[in-house]
């Protein structure tokens, strides 16, 4: 080997040696380090082609948060091209599990969040865009579009922030302020800015879910129903977002013709199934468990626990998410309310006090709660 071959090698392996302590050091960290940043600096390290180095920081991505599809198809990508090809293949089919089995927002909440991913690639993509743009206000809304969507509020909300310094009067933008505010538990703020956006635009139904979810936050329960009843009119044949918003007030004989429609129209959507059972058997009305679907994974085991083919305990086993458990938990309140209203009443409790207000059985069972006698 000549002596610049030697010294490119030696250079090369001194880089992987720094970078190797580098990846070392951030993993020793990553309990305080959030899988974005772990994925964002595997993607680096991919790009360079240090592939060996980006394999731990996928893999610790995906210890924090097992459905990050991107890290997962970024993991695949780098064993492949390290030569691990059985174990790639499986990594790239995982991947397209966890996309398959993605299902999307609430059908009556805003646009941006009814996507469902991470959208860390997408993200750095308008990253370079800014750069290029930085006083033209899309790319700052698209990227806070894109932080929002995957769950990351605070940055979500600097780019919402940036794009009104550049444009004050954009009532949407507004919005969407407010929906990053509610979701870092400001209500009190998110109320503001959707008051501001609604004043604009006073008809805009994805502005009053918003206000009404922060208004819940703040456990103003009447003025949520108001905004809710606003929507509900304003929805008018949008079948799937009218159920929700009946479900949210817990008004079942409004649901029901929705979800039916809904179901019509999605017969393959178990959450319809669901739904619709919940809504007869809280009218009274004939709720047949046999007729509920059979399906694995979630919410197929609350299928089969109201249809009597598992226990709550087995349910309650495959609620690994707090949204999951909301679920299950006012699921076991409708199965108890006609035998008894006191444990129903308790489990209704339980979503209350340990789920998220945007949650549709946080709202439902908080309009449940209020009919109970003081």
């Amino acid at each position: 080997m000549s002596d610049a071959g030697i010294m490119t090698r030696l250079s090369e392996t001194i880089r992987k040696f720094r970078l190797g302590g580098r990846v070392k050091r951030f993993l020793q960290g990553s309990e305080q380090a959030d899988f974005h940043r772990l994925y964002y600096r595997a993607r680096v390290l991919a790009r360079s082609g240090a592939f060996e180095l980006a394999v731990p920081l996928y893999q610790r991505a995906l210890d924090l948060e097992p459905t990050f599809d991107e890290a997962m198809e970024g993991l695949g990508e780098a064993l492949d091209i390290l030569g691990q090809t059985e174990r790639a293949m499986e990594t790239y089919a995982a991947a397209r599990r966890i996309r398959a089995g993605m299902r999307l927002g609430a059908p009556d909440r805003h646009f941006v969040l009814r996507q469902r991913g991470h959208f860390t690639a997408e993200v750095l993509a308008y990253d370079s865009v800014v750069r290029s743009l930085k006083k033209n206000v899309l790319p700052y809304i698209a990227r806070g579009n894109a932080y929002l969507a995957s769950g990351q509020p605070k940055d979500a909300l600097a780019n919402y922030n940036h794009a009104l310094k550049l444009k004050r009067d954009l009532p949407a933008v507004t919005a969407l302020k407010g929906e990053a505010l509610s979701m870092l538990g400001r209500y009190s703020d998110a109320v503001h800015s959707f008051d501001a956006a609604l004043k604009a635009q006073p008809d805009d139904a994805e502005a009053l879910s918003g206000r009404a979810i922060a208004r819940l936050g703040l456990g103003g329960l009447e003025e949520a129903n108001t905004d809710w009843q606003r929507q509900f009119k304003l929805l008018e044949g949008r079948a799937s977002a009218r159920a929700c918003v009946a479900l949210r007030m817990a008004d079942y004989a409004a649901a029901l013709p929705e979800l039916e429609c809904a179901l019509g129209k999605e017969p393959n959507d178990p959450y319809w199934h669901l739904y619709r059972f919940t809504a007869r058997r809280r009218l009274g009305l004939p709720a047949d468990p046999a007729g509920l679907p059979s399906m694995g994974n979630w919410p197929g085991l609350l299928l089969s626990l109201l249809a009597g083919r598992i226990t709550p305990d087995e349910a309650l086993k495959g609620a690994n998410t707090e949204g999951r458990r909301a679920e299950a938990m006012f699921q076991l309140g409708v199965l108890a309310f006609d035998r008894d209203r006191r444990s129903a009443e308790a489990h209704w409790k339980e979503v209350v006090e340990n789920s998220s207000p945007s949650l549709i059985e946080h709202a439902a069972a908080s309009n449940e709660l209020a009919r109970f006698s003081p």
